[in-house]
């Protein structure tokens, strides 16, 4: 579990580079309903992200979603590393390898919980902690039945209601940020970018 984690720390960035800063007043905490209705009123989105690994460094990029069960990272030069989920399974392509993506069940990584079909975060012992900060709204949420596969606390501005970060907390309890520019939800976004078969016959050797 930790492995799989530790792979998905190569979707990261601090809440400060998303330009969340204090705004004037205070800002009400978002309900758990009306943060289950958002995600679940778009099927696709696409946007800008940008990362800090686990050892400090840099990567930006562009995110696609398609739920349920699928998305993709593609990462800015000199990087051009991709993580695909699709089919299930969560594939991790990475220019330096030479043995093709490594790949793991989806249904095992904490984004399981925001590609499902019908996201509901007030199924008992999904959601941990649930808080404002005067700004924004956290929830962190896990898998009820495998806390051990990670959590990810998803942070949310208002008005209107949107997804700005989340923050993906391994095993061992090291954390890793994804800080998302403007989502364009509802977007067309074709099947074929989550077809991880597809990628890797693309994938140069």
């Amino acid at each position: 579990m930790s492995k799989i984690t530790r792979r998905l720390l190569f979707l990261a960035v601090p809440l400060i580079m998303a330009g969340l800063t204090a705004a004037p007043g205070h800002a009400r905490q978002i309900s758990l309903n009306e943060i289950s209705g958002y995600l679940n009123s778009f099927d696709t989105a696409e946007g800008e992200f940008t990362q800090i690994n686990a050892d400090g460094t840099i990567s930006t990029g562009r995110i696609y979603i398609r739920r349920p069960g699928r998305i993709r990272f593609e990462y800015d030069p000199p990087e051009e590393a991709m993580v695909i989920a699709g089919g299930g399974q969560l594939a991790v392509f990475d220019p330096r390898s030479n043995t093709g993506p490594d790949r793991y069940p989806l249904r095992e990584t904490p984004l399981k919980i925001i590609l499902q079909d019908d996201i509901d975060l007030a199924r008992t012992n999904m959601v941990t902690a649930h808080t404002s900060d005067g700004n924004t709204t956290s929830v962190t949420a896990q898998d009820p039945e495998n806390p051990d596969y990670g959590s990810i606390q998803l942070v949310f501005t208002d008005d209107p209601v949107q997804l700005r970060q989340w923050v993906i907390t391994d095993d061992t309890g090291r954390q890793t940020t994804v800080v998302l520019g403007d989502l364009v939800t509802g977007a067309q976004v074709p099947n074929i970018l989550f077809n991880i078969q597809a990628e890797m016959r693309a994938w140069p050797e």
